[in-house]
Formats: C-alpha cells, sequence, structure tokens
C-alpha cells in the first residue's frame, strides 16, 4: 500500500530500521521550507541514512503540509521516499 502527498511518498513495510529521531517531521522543502510533519496520532521516526522510515502507534494518525491536503495513515511502519 502507498500514500503520496506531494513528493513525499510513504510505502507500507513490515518493519522500521535506523536510529530513532526526535521529531515527526518526514521532509523539508528546500526552496519554501514547507514540511512533511505528523500532526495528529502516535508516532516514532527513524532514519537509516538515506531512508526514513515511520512508525505509526495509533489507530491512525495525520500527515500535513502547508500546500497539500492531510493524509490519514493507518497503524502499521512505513519506508518514506522523496
Amino acid at each position: 500500500m502507498f500514500y503520496q502527498q506531494g513528493d513525499v511518498l510513504l510505502k507500507k513495510v513490515i518493519g522500521v530500521k535506523g536510529k530513532k529521531l526526535n521529531h515527526l517531521t518526514l521532509a523539508v522543502g528546500e526552496a519554501t521550507g514547507h514540511h512533511h510533519t505528523i500532526t495528529e496520532g502516535e508516532c516514532e521516526l527513524f532514519d537509516e541514512g538515506d531512508i526514513k522510515y515511520l512508525r505509526v502507534k495509533s489507530d491512525t494518525a495525520t500527515l500535513t503540509h502547508q500546500e497539500h491536503k492531510p493524509i490519514v495513515l493507518d497503524r502499521g511502519d512505513y519506508q518514506i521516499g522523496i
């Protein structure tokens, strides 16, 4: 299963890897400074070099961005791509 918000793509996977981060911003726009951020729900974000992973621990979580409609993500693990 895939979700897309602008140039951010989330692919459902089994398990996450990497170092746990202390924020929930998946990506920041280089030119605008706009950001793709989890604003509702219980989540954890992980960084494994060039790849980030998101774990949605609550039943759902909301991904927001200043220029796109919010996306509601289901519980589970996701690999984040740009």
